[in-house]
């Protein structure tokens, strides 16, 4: 079992900019990928940015360019910076964890509000 727990959402006026913090605890040794989804009113959820069990990061297309993904492994900590941020980032953010036989773990969720 993985145990997640994100903080960091809030307020922020458009082209403001917010930090994401995800902290792992439990079985850590079995996480293979790590990321963070949204879901924003009435829409499914979708996958922000993540990083695959080879290391390599992946985008929504929409977010390239404005926000970045990093990780403290010491920490087991998984941070989501967000830059230039768009009443349409608006949505619950989810911390997400696959282990190493396909099992997805998710956080409670953190609310970003973005005001135009």
């Amino acid at each position: 079992q993985v145990q997640l727990v994100e903080s960091g959402g809030g307020l922020v006026q458009a082209g403001g900019s917010l930090r994401l913090s995800c902290a792992a605890s439990g079985n850590i040794l079995s996480i293979r990928a790590m990321g963070w989804y949204r879901q924003a009113p009435e829409k499914q959820r979708e996958l922000v940015a993540a990083f695959s069990s080879d290391g390599r990061t992946n985008y929504a297309d929409s977010v390239k360019g404005r926000f970045a993904i990093s990780r403290d492994n010491a920490k087991n900590t998984v941070y989501l910076e967000m830059n230039s941020l768009k009443p349409e980032d608006t949505a619950v953010y989810y911390c997400n964890v696959v282990d190493y036989v396909a099992r997805n773990y998710w956080g409670k969720g953190t609310l970003v509000t973005v005001s135009s």
